[in-house]
């Protein structure tokens, strides 16, 4: 029986309760078509895109939209050289495009989530689950030393980090994406007396002010900024290796993009 792009989107999306309002769905391509190889990837970059065409993968998982928007899927908003020849490049090579970003959000615990803790290596250390971010109590370290190890591990060449470099952090909630803004994280602070937050990304006002005040006060707290990419992309490679799991007869590829900013 073969395997089409509708019944990976239902496997994907059963887990999760039905969403009303929601970006994702199949961007480009066609529900009934036969799945030959899949490539699943955080942002379906040119480059990634263009792996997973010489892959033979004709269906692409993507996490972020393809067009710079959160809202416009097709980039049929805009038009201009770039857009154009990303469309003509999933076009030309016949791929499915499917968007995959509230749904797995909404698992029970949120995938992407568990897969930034699990590859910072905290699975043990969690004792609460929250939907926006997973609390854990860590072996008393340095804000320093936590965050050599996040890189370590994660891959990536640098972070940011506010706070004390040998202030002792033994309890931290972590975020994914942009969840990274005030309104999320100063609960955590608070409510949960967490003295490190390990986010995605946010706005520079908002928590990182808040940090800098509590220091201010004498307040030992500190932030750990992986990046957008860097705090999401570790959940896409665990949903790969679950669709691996799950179709073991279809080829399963992680794309990795290269790094967005460099540091000058």
């Amino acid at each position: 029986m073969k395997l089409t792009v509708q019944s990976v989107m239902d496997a994907l999306m059963k887990p999760a309760r039905s969403l009303e309002r929601t970006v994702d769905g199949l961007v480009f391509g066609r529900a009934e078509e036969e799945v030959r190889g899949i490539a699943v990837v955080f942002m379906p970059t040119q480059r990634a895109l263009e792996q997973a065409a010489g892959l033979g993968a004709n269906l692409v998982i993507a996490h972020e939209g393809a067009f710079y928007s959160h809202a416009d899927q097709t980039g049929s908003s805009s038009a201009g050289p770039v857009y154009e020849t990303k469309k003509r490049l999933i076009l030309e090579a016949g791929m499915s495009l499917f968007r995959f970003h509230d749904y797995i959000h909404k698992y029970e615990p949120d995938l992407v989530t568990e897969g930034l803790v699990h590859e910072l290596g905290w699975e043990r250390f969690v004792v609460k689950r929250r939907p926006e971010a997973a609390i854990a109590e860590l072996p008393p370290a340095s804000l320093k030393a936590i965050a050599e190890v996040a890189k370590e591990r994660l891959g990536i060449p640098y972070i940011r980090t506010l706070g004390d470099p040998e202030q002792r952090c033994a309890k931290a909630a972590v975020l994914v994406g942009y969840r990274g803004g005030g309104g999320v994280t100063i609960p955590l602070f608070e409510e949960e007396d967490v003295d490190l937050v390990v986010y995605g990304e946010g706005p520079e006002w908002e928590t990182p002010e808040y940090v800098r005040d509590a220091l201010a006060q004498g307040r030992k707290k500190g932030v750990i900024v992986l990046g957008h990419a860097e705090s999401e992309a570790p959940g896409m490679r665990l949903l790969a290796r679950r669709l691996q799991e799950a179709f073991p007869q279809i080829p399963v590829h992680s794309l990795q993009n290269e790094p967005l900013f460099q540091m000058m």
